[in-house]
């Protein structure tokens, strides 16, 4: 009694929990091609693809949906060149605050979000970028700066330093070593960390909203005025288009992080 119990258990955990993740996305899915549905129907009456019609050619939507596609990758790029140089640093040199230097990196997490954007508004409004590309660019990348150090840090650190000394002995130099073995072993970890990077900047609502509104209004941020101003069919085929590139992106770097990856990343020494 007591093993069919816990299989029980198991059972009922799993099936709620598949309920909790799945629900919302079925709920979603259905009302995205819903005409009619009405409590306590448990499927729609009718069936249209008139919302989706309505997003893709609402030029405000279509817009949002073309400035994220824009602000993701820009934020990706930027934050690499900022991060994957300190992260090589972090992972193959050991100077003076580096520990308390990679510990700072969380403080950007550490504080209630908007109320960190209101300092930073006012940073920006001194600076005469708020409301302008750069601007949002900027509030972009402080929310990725925690996994584009710290888990290619570690992707770095796990390279075998025999690998490259074999290199080194058989007349590579130090840039040749690099592209030859270092990075491509680290490559997986690097990865993983572009595609948090690109998903945090793809979700970004509340800096976002803050800095680069009324001129700059991505996917997440015109989500506030969908809820309020739009039918709930028409939120939830923007809900659905939003999380789209999500669910692709984790799907393709799936086995990087059951794997490890990003659980290695947070181990940094």
């Amino acid at each position: 009694m007591g093993a069919w119990a816990r299989r029980a258990g198991v059972a009922l955990f799993v099936l709620a929990m598949l309920l909790f993740v799945i629900g919302p996305l079925a709920w979603l899915s259905l009302r995205a091609f819903a005409q009619t549905w009405e409590y306590p129907r448990l499927l729609p009456r009718e069936w249209t693809l008139h919302w989706w019609e309505t997003v893709l050619e609402d030029a405000q939507l279509g817009g949002a949906i073309r400035l994220s596609f824009v602000f993701a990758p820009v934020t990706v790029l930027v934050s690499s060149v900022i991060c994957l140089p300190a992260a090589y640093a972090f992972a193959r040199h050991d100077f003076p605050g580096r520990r308390v230097m990679l510990l700072s990196l969380f403080a950007t997490n550490a504080f209630p979000k908007m109320g960190l954007f209101i300092t930073i508004a006012g940073l920006f409004y001194s600076l005469k970028i708020m409301g302008t590309f750069v601007g949002v660019v900027v509030v972009h990348v402080l929310g990725t700066l925690v996994v584009m150090t710290w888990i290619p840090a570690a992707a770095f650190a796990a390279v075998p330093r025999s690998l490259e000394e074999a290199a080194r002995d058989a007349g590579a130099g130090p840039i040749r070593t690099f592209f030859s073995v270092t990075f491509p072993i680290a490559a997986p970890g690097i990865l993983v960390a572009m595609i948090m990077a690109f998903l945090a900047s793809f979700d970004e609502a509340q800096g976002t909203f803050l800095v680069g509104t009324p001129t700059y209004i991505t996917m997440p941020t015109e989500m506030y005025t969908l809820v309020l101003n739009y039918p709930e069919q028409a939120a939830a085929v923007f809900s659905i288009m939003l999380s789209v590139p999500s669910v692709v992106l984790m799907l393709l770097v799936r086995k990087h992080v059951m794997g490890g990856r990003l659980a290695e990343g947070f181990q940094l020494r």
